[in-house]
Protein backbone atom coordinates (compact mmCIF):
# COMPACT_ATOMS: atom_id res chain seq x y z
CA UNK A 1 0.00 0.00 0.00
CA UNK A 2 2.86 2.35 0.83
CA UNK A 3 4.45 1.73 -2.57
CA UNK A 4 1.20 2.55 -4.33
CA UNK A 5 0.85 5.80 -2.41
CA UNK A 6 4.51 6.69 -3.01
CA UNK A 7 4.16 6.04 -6.76
CA UNK A 8 1.02 8.13 -7.06
CA UNK A 9 2.50 10.94 -5.02
CA UNK A 10 5.72 10.87 -7.07
CA UNK A 11 3.78 11.36 -10.31
CA UNK A 12 1.87 14.34 -8.98
CA UNK A 13 4.86 15.76 -7.13
CA UNK A 14 7.01 15.62 -10.26
CA UNK A 15 4.26 17.20 -12.33
CA UNK A 16 3.74 19.91 -9.73
CA UNK A 17 7.45 20.73 -9.57
CA UNK A 18 7.71 20.91 -13.37
CA UNK A 19 4.59 23.07 -13.63
CA UNK A 20 5.95 25.46 -11.00
CA UNK A 21 9.23 25.72 -12.90
CA UNK A 22 7.36 26.27 -16.18
CA UNK A 23 5.29 29.00 -14.53
CA UNK A 24 8.52 30.78 -13.60
CA UNK A 25 9.75 30.55 -17.19
CA UNK A 26 6.49 31.91 -18.59
CA UNK A 27 6.44 34.74 -16.04
CA UNK A 28 10.01 35.59 -17.03
CA UNK A 29 8.97 35.71 -20.68
CA UNK A 30 6.10 38.07 -19.89
CA UNK A 31 8.33 40.26 -17.73
CA UNK A 32 10.87 40.55 -20.54
CA UNK A 33 8.39 41.26 -23.32
CA UNK A 34 9.98 44.67 -23.96
CA UNK A 35 13.60 43.63 -23.46
CA UNK A 36 15.59 43.90 -26.70
CA UNK A 37 17.01 40.60 -28.02
CA UNK A 38 15.26 38.54 -25.31
CA UNK A 39 14.41 35.05 -26.52
CA UNK A 40 11.26 33.46 -25.12
CA UNK A 41 11.84 30.13 -23.37
CA UNK A 42 9.61 27.25 -22.42
CA UNK A 43 10.03 23.75 -21.06
CA UNK A 44 9.24 20.55 -22.93
CA UNK A 45 6.82 19.43 -20.24
CA UNK A 46 6.01 15.95 -21.59
CA UNK A 47 9.66 15.10 -22.15
CA UNK A 48 10.67 16.42 -18.73
CA UNK A 49 7.89 14.55 -16.92
CA UNK A 50 8.73 11.32 -18.76
CA UNK A 51 12.36 11.71 -17.73
CA UNK A 52 11.36 12.53 -14.16
CA UNK A 53 9.24 9.38 -13.90
CA UNK A 54 11.63 7.16 -15.82
CA UNK A 55 13.97 6.60 -12.93
CA UNK A 56 15.97 9.78 -13.18
CA UNK A 57 13.65 11.91 -11.16
CA UNK A 58 14.55 15.30 -9.80
CA UNK A 59 12.97 16.90 -6.85
CA UNK A 60 14.53 20.25 -6.14
CA UNK A 61 13.57 20.19 -2.45
CA UNK A 62 15.05 16.73 -1.86
CA UNK A 63 18.07 16.86 -4.16
CA UNK A 64 21.43 16.20 -2.56
CA UNK A 65 23.40 19.35 -1.83
CA UNK A 66 27.18 19.28 -1.87
CA UNK A 67 29.23 21.80 0.08
CA UNK A 68 32.65 20.28 -0.58
CA UNK A 69 34.26 19.09 -3.84
CA UNK A 70 34.68 15.52 -2.56
CA UNK A 71 31.02 15.11 -1.64
CA UNK A 72 29.12 12.70 -3.83
CA UNK A 73 26.27 14.31 -5.71
CA UNK A 74 23.13 12.69 -7.01
CA UNK A 75 24.20 11.06 -10.30
CA UNK A 76 20.68 10.28 -11.52
CA UNK A 77 19.17 13.69 -10.99
CA UNK A 78 18.69 15.87 -14.03
CA UNK A 79 17.62 19.45 -13.40
CA UNK A 80 14.59 20.91 -15.18
CA UNK A 81 16.89 23.40 -16.89
CA UNK A 82 17.98 20.54 -19.16
CA UNK A 83 14.55 20.61 -20.83
CA UNK A 84 14.30 24.35 -21.47
CA UNK A 85 14.00 25.27 -25.13
CA UNK A 86 13.73 28.58 -26.93
CA UNK A 87 10.26 29.23 -28.26
CA UNK A 88 9.96 29.66 -32.01
CA UNK A 89 9.47 33.15 -33.37
CA UNK A 90 5.87 33.93 -34.33
CA UNK A 91 6.39 37.39 -35.69
CA UNK A 92 9.62 39.23 -36.38
CA UNK A 93 10.42 42.12 -34.09
CA UNK A 94 12.77 44.96 -34.91
CA UNK A 95 14.55 44.63 -31.56
CA UNK A 96 15.01 40.83 -31.85
CA UNK A 97 12.61 39.97 -29.03
CA UNK A 98 10.68 36.72 -29.63
CA UNK A 99 8.05 37.08 -26.88
CA UNK A 100 4.49 36.93 -28.21
CA UNK A 101 2.24 38.14 -25.39
CA UNK A 102 -0.84 36.31 -26.69
CA UNK A 103 1.02 32.98 -26.68
CA UNK A 104 2.61 33.66 -23.29
CA UNK A 105 -0.69 34.61 -21.63
CA UNK A 106 -2.43 31.56 -23.08
CA UNK A 107 0.35 29.20 -21.96
CA UNK A 108 0.47 30.86 -18.54
CA UNK A 109 -3.28 30.37 -18.07
CA UNK A 110 -3.14 26.77 -19.33
CA UNK A 111 -0.24 25.96 -17.01
CA UNK A 112 -2.11 27.54 -14.08
CA UNK A 113 -5.08 25.26 -14.71
CA UNK A 114 -2.80 22.21 -14.89
CA UNK A 115 -1.07 23.27 -11.66
CA UNK A 116 -4.41 23.61 -9.87
CA UNK A 117 -5.48 20.21 -11.21
CA UNK A 118 -2.30 18.62 -9.82
CA UNK A 119 -2.92 20.20 -6.42
CA UNK A 120 -6.52 18.95 -6.51
CA UNK A 121 -5.37 15.40 -7.36
CA UNK A 122 -2.87 15.43 -4.49
CA UNK A 123 -5.51 16.73 -2.05
CA UNK A 124 -7.97 14.05 -3.20
CA UNK A 125 -5.36 11.33 -2.84
CA UNK A 126 -4.46 12.44 0.67
CA UNK A 127 -8.12 12.82 1.64
CA UNK A 128 -8.93 9.30 0.44
CA UNK A 129 -5.95 7.90 2.33
CA UNK A 130 -7.05 9.71 5.47
CA UNK A 131 -10.54 8.30 5.05
CA UNK A 132 -9.13 4.81 4.62
CA UNK A 133 -6.97 5.14 7.71
CA UNK A 134 -9.66 6.56 9.97
CA UNK A 135 -12.35 4.26 8.58
CA UNK A 136 -14.98 6.94 8.17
Amino acid sequence: MKNLLDRDMMVHQSALNLQAYRQQLLASNIANADTPHYKARDIEFGEALEEALGGRRWVRDLALATSHPVHIGSPDSQPPEAFVRYRGEWQSAVDGNTVNMDVERAEFAKNSVHYEASVTFINGLLRSMQTAITGQ
